[in-house]
Order: structure tokens, then sequence, then C-alpha cells
């Protein structure tokens, strides 16, 4: 039996409340962006042929206390190391890039990369080459000869990425174009039609949107008054704990994106969030279309053979929407006139459904080459995963605090019980330190009841007085 593991945050049947899958995202659940668990997922199960042990690791590769007693384990244990990435060459990314190739120095097994791309960023659609320092240079050309001494190429997003380690030196013997992992999860078999001809005012439809996108502000609020049955599915860290907790920045700088609290979305309980890539592609089943900038946002939704486009904000974005020919619009073409319906009429899926089965094709052959069996081979699928994966409990679509739904409310009260027994029952008087006075407890010649004026009492006094919420102030 072959042992692979997988760079990715979590197992796909892995049952992790959506409370600790917040908390375990600055360390590594999907690193912060849950879209990140949709190409992982989709390694998982491309490599889970009959027989293979497919291993989440965590990403442990990345982490800094991650050093030669780690390496060796894996050396001992697995046969192949697969490390789907996202837009891996980017400043911000270096020092995780950086540790995952000193532990791959250290392996002697098979190692392959799939996915990796250029950086996005403001300005990166006239200018999608990284503009990287020396010392970032030298630190992607030392992953890249790692990885190459351990595999027959790098599986990159597009051509954008091919000239930026071409110019590196690494050209087409050492690079293979093949996109995203996440769309060729279900093979060659995935072509797009519109479910109705035309988006009415009352369909059912997705809306995702990146919150440093400022355009998308008026777009959302628009379309949260246009369109009754739309539902905005977020995928950062910060709007799940806005769903959960009610936690939002201390200062809104652009109202209209649905970032807080008074959002007309947020409000209404038309934000639904997805820990677990299942119940997502499930959930967009039962849409009609979905538009916005998350580039895997509309794939969960062309994974469900749902209709998208992608509004194209930077390289990243661009990069692969035109390799898979994802329709697709630049967000310097539209402005905050952008409707759902317009851009519903206007796609085209034929490119994409053309070009598909010719990418699944390419990418099978990357995987071969590589040494790397996959479901999609003759004799090889396995469908036992599916009949697992659909048999496995996963948590509900987080909520907005706003919802009625009963079990959404039940889920809320539950998290506000847990919150305060792990608290302790004293974190509110150490967090509002109130001016107020306490009688002191009565003496052994007093009654309880005895409230004369020989009952001692003792001023509690505070640094500040905090401001409460005016439910509190009554």
């Amino acid at each position: 039996m072959s042992r692979i593991l997988l760079r990715a945050g979590k197992d796909p049947f892995a049952v992790v409340p959506p409370e600790l899958a917040l908390e375990l995202a600055p360390q590594g659940l999907w690193a912060r962006n849950a879209g990140n668990m949709l190409f992982t997922d989709a390694m998982h199960r491309t490599l889970s042929v009959p027989g293979a042990d497919v291993v989440a690791n965590g990403l442990l590769s990345e982490r800094s206390r991650t050093g030669r007693a780690y390496a060796a384990r894996v050396n001992e244990e697995f046969d192949h190391v697969v490390v789907p990435l996202a837009n891996a060459f980017r400043s911000s990314f270096m020092d995780s890039l950086d540790r995952l190739t000193r532990m791959i120095e250290r392996l002697t097994i098979p190692v392959t990369v799939v996915g990796v791309g250029v950086a996005g960023g403001v300005g990166s659609l006239d200018h999608p080459l990284p503009q990287l320092s020396a010392h970032e240079v030298a630190i992607v050309r030392r992953f890249l000869r790692a990885v190459l001494d351990r595999s027959a190429s790098i599986g990159v997003r597009g051509d954008f990425t091919r000239e930026l380690l071409a110019g590196l030196g690494f050209g087409d013997a050492h690079v293979d174009v093949v996109g995203c992992p996440s769309l060729y999860r279900d093979g060659a078999d995935l072509q797009i039609t519109k479910k109705q001809p035309e988006l009415a005012a009352d369909a059912p439809f997705a809306l995702n949107l990146s919150p440093y996108v400022k355009l998308m502000g008026p777009v959302a609020l628009r379309h949260a008054g246009a369109y009754p049955r739309m539902t905005y599915v977020p995928q950062g860290a910060d709007t799940l704990a806005l769903m959960l907790w009610g936690t939002q920045p201390r200062k809104v700088r652009t109202p209209s994106l649905p970032t807080h609290r008074e959002h007309p979305l947020y409000q209404s309980n038309r934000m639904r969030f997805f820990v677990d890539s299942s119940t997502w592609v499930e959930f967009l089943r039962a849409q009609q279309f979905s538009f916005g900038t998350r580039i895997h946002g509309n794939i969960a939704a062309l994974l469900a053979r749902t209709p998208a486009v992608v509004i194209a904000h930077d390289a990243r974005t661009l990069e692969l929407a035109r390799f898979h020919q994802i329709p697709h619009r630049l967000v310097t073409d539209v402005d905050d006139t952008l409707d759902a319906a317009e851009l519903h009429a206007w796609a085209d899926y034929d490119a994409f459904n053309a070009g598909h089965a010719a990418n699944a094709a390419d990418f099978a052959r990357f995987l071969a080459k590589n040494g790397l069996e996959h479901v999609h081979e003759p004799g090889k699928a396995n469908p036992a995963y599916d009949a697992r994966l659909a048999a496995t409990p996963f948590p509900p679509a987080v909520e907005t605090l706003m919802s009625d739904n009963p079990a959404a409310r039940r889920a809320a009260i539950e998290r506000v019980a847990l919150l305060r027994q792990v608290a302790g029952d004293d974190a509110f008087t150490r967090r509002f330190r109130l001016r107020h006075r306490v009688p002191l407890r009565a003496g052994a010649d007093e009654s309880p009841g005895d409230a004369g004026p020989t009952v001692e009492r003792r001023a509690v006094r505070a640094r500040r007085l905090p401001r409460l919420p005016a439910s509190w102030r009554r």
C-alpha cells in the first residue's frame, strides 16, 4: 500500500466545528482562506486510489519548529510527498516557502508540487510577474531546485507563472502548465450549462468577494436590495469571526462591504460560511449562478455544475480564469453598475466545456510523469471514497447571529454557553470593572437579611468605566 503525505490543512473527512476551524485558521486549518481547501481536498480525492493512504500534514511542513526529526519520520513512513500550492511566489509567503524548502531538502522520497502560481495584488493585472528582491529570488530558486531534485517537473497554474520561472532559468523541461487541481476532482467529466435561460430577480444565486476590492462594496449593497434570494459566501477567517461572534473591525472603512454587523446581508442573514468543501459544493448545487472576485468561490460553483463568472482583479485570478477558460471580466472593465443578470446572460461556457477534457488529460499525464496514480485511470476508481464522504456528518453552514433558523439559533446559544463555561464565571468582572457598592457579608451576630446601618459596605472602584452596549444599560 502506497502512503502519500499531502500538504493540506485537514483531512477531507475530518469533522471540525466552525469555532475550532476559526481558531486553527491562523496556524493552518486552511491558512485563513477557506478557498484553499478546494484544491487540497480535490488532490486528496484524486490520489485516493484503492489501497492508497493519503494523509493530510496539517501544514506542518511550514511550521518554524519542523526539523530533522519530522523529515526523518516522513522519509520512513511515506512513499511520496505531494504539495498543492496557490500563489506562493509572493513576498508575504517567502518565510513559509523557505521553511518548506528546508524540509524538502531533508527528504529522500519523491516530492511533487502542483498548482503553484504568481502573486496577485494591486497593479498585477498590468504587471503580472511579481517584483521579487534578490533575496526572494534566491529563496524561489532554492525551492525549485529542491523540488526538481525529487520530481520530474513542477505543475504551475498558468502562463504568467511559466514566464516567471523561465526568467529564473527553469524552462519547459522543468515546468508543466496544469492549472488548478481543484477542477480535476471529477476528472474529465465536468460540463457547465445554464440552469435557466435568464437569471430572474427572485432566483437563488451566490456572490463572493474579496473585502479589499472596494468596487465589490456598492455591487454587494445594490444586489442585496435587488435580489432577495442572493447569498454571500465569504471565505476569510475575519468574516467567519464576524458571523460566529459578531467580531468586527474597530473602524469600518468601507460600509458598503459586508464586513460588519450593520450590513444588510448580515442583518438579513444572507451570508453562509462553509468549513468543508463538501457542504460548500452541495450548497452551490442548489444555486442558479455564482459570480465575484474569489477564484475558488467560483470554482466551487463549477464543481457543483453551476454557472459562474469570475471578476478578475489581479494576476492570480486572471491566470487561472484564462487557463481554464472560465468566463471572466477584468475588474478594470466594469463599474459599480455590474449586474448578476447581465453577467449570467453574457457568459458562454463553450470554451470551458471544450477545453476541460484536454486539460484533464494533461493533468493526468503530469501525475503519471511524476509517478502518481489517480482515481481517473481505468480500473482505479474508488466509489467507497465518495460513499464515506457522503456519510460524514459535517457541520452545516455558519449563519449570522441574526438568523431565525432554529438550528442556527440553538448553535449560537450553545456557543455563548460554551464561551462562558470556558472563560469562567469571573470573566465579565475582569473585563468590566464597574464602579459600584457591594455590602460585606453579614457578621455572625447579624441575620443574613439584616440591611441595617450596622452592616459595613465597601466601594469597588474601577480604573475607567467602559461604555456598555445599549441593551445592557437598563
